[in-house]
């Protein structure tokens, strides 16, 4: 690799389960984007580890880094994985919120590499991973970061869906009441013998969820490690990753489910044993304080947060129990999901000490 062409953190090498037909892939490319011509030869590829939903690889080509999505094998929840909607949402996205990554191309012929897929332009710069900033900054700074997130998310918030052509995103008014149902659907469907039924805490989101505070663009998976941050500012954020879970939503919902993911520095050692993001990093901003900025700077009213916080954690223990699911019916053979019914038990007694509240 030339020098100029650094190892990308998180890259490693693809797996067997996981691997790609490259060349069916190359000639693809070069027959959908005639400009910029790519050089001659195939790409080096990688996969990124950290992903859990769809598979996201490294395309490296002498003088340009792009990066491929694809769905999982295995049974796939309804919906879920549909590589043009991802595509589309972030293209049309770009004009109006300059954090996405630039698209380059969408194939629809699962004859390729055997499903739908997409190629983008890599962003690059720095993403937090599970244990680490991977920039150095004082806790001042960390904590500075900390708000320029949530600045981030409410700048989100605050795209006109029609504007950005995604009026036809979602469904519209009653939001909140088709989350509650979908997702306790959802962990029905995937309940194995090794969790919880969790029924108290759906039977407590059902009775206790309120309406939309009002529909807009959300981001559904809004996490330190999707956000991407300057190679020469690390208190700038270039991109945000992950659009799979996009939808026209409340902004509520995506708060809480943002902050399922939030462990911090003085929760509880088995909460922290799960974290999947460095939100525990010395200076950053705790939950309560992000909620209050975030009210203060959008102008909302979160006085009834624990149904969102209920939510949230709720929602993350179906994700991890559907990506289980897959494992323990031998779908995929990803040794990192072997032990996800864990954190789905916990999960369940955080939401029920919420709701003792």
């Amino acid at each position: 690799m030339p020098p100029d062409h650094p190892p990308v953190e998180g890259a490693r090498p693809v797996r067997d389960e996981d691997a790609f037909d490259v060349a069916a892939v190359d000639s693809w490319l070069r027959a959908a984007t005639a400009s910029p011509r790519l050089p001659e030869g195939l790409p080096e590829v990688q996969q990124f580890s950290g992903g859990a939903s769809n598979l996201t690889y490294l395309l490296r080509y002498p003088d340009r880094d792009l990066i491929l999505r694809r769905p999982p094998a295995g049974t796939k929840a309804k919906g879920a994985h549909d590589m043009g909607r991802e595509y589309r949402i972030q293209q049309q996205l770009a004009p109006v919120f300059p954090y996405v990554p630039k698209m380059v191309a969408h194939c629809n012929d699962q004859a390729v590499i055997g499903s739908e897929f997409y190629v983008m332009e890599r962003v690059v710069g720095t993403i937090p991973r599970r244990s680490e900033l991977g920039v150095e900054l004082t806790p001042g700074k960390t904590k500075l970061l900390g708000y320029k997130l949530v600045d981030t998310l409410v700048d989100l918030h605050q795209v006109d869906p029609a504007a950005a052509g995604l009026a036809d995103l979602g469904k519209g008014d009653g939001y909140v009441e088709r989350q509650v149902s979908g997702w306790s659907g959802r962990y029905r469907k995937a309940k194995t013998w090794n969790v919880p039924s969790f029924e108290k805490v759906m039977a407590w989101l059902e009775a206790n969820q309120p309406g939309d505070v009002r529909i807009c663009v959300i981001h559904n998976d809004f996490r330190l490690d999707n956000v991407v941050l300057a190679p020469d500012d690390p208190l700038k954020i270039v991109g945000v990753l992950d659009w799979e879970l996009a939808t026209l939503g409340d902004p509520l919902m995506d708060l809480g489910s943002a902050l399922a993911y939030w462990v911090q520095a003085d929760d509880d050692w088995a909460f922290r044993r799960f974290k999947m993001q460095p939100s525990d990093a010395p200076g950053m901003i705790g939950r309560d304080e992000i909620v209050r900025y975030y009210c203060e700077k959008s102008g909302l009213d979160a006085s009834n947060w624990a149904f969102y916080e209920v939510f949230g954690l709720f929602r993350l223990a179906v994700i991890a129990q559907q990506i289980y699911y897959r494992y323990h019916h031998k779908q995929t053979r990803n040794p990192r999901f072997k032990n996800l019914w864990l954190p789905v038990n916990l999960l369940e007694r955080r939401c029920r000490r919420i709701m003792s509240r």
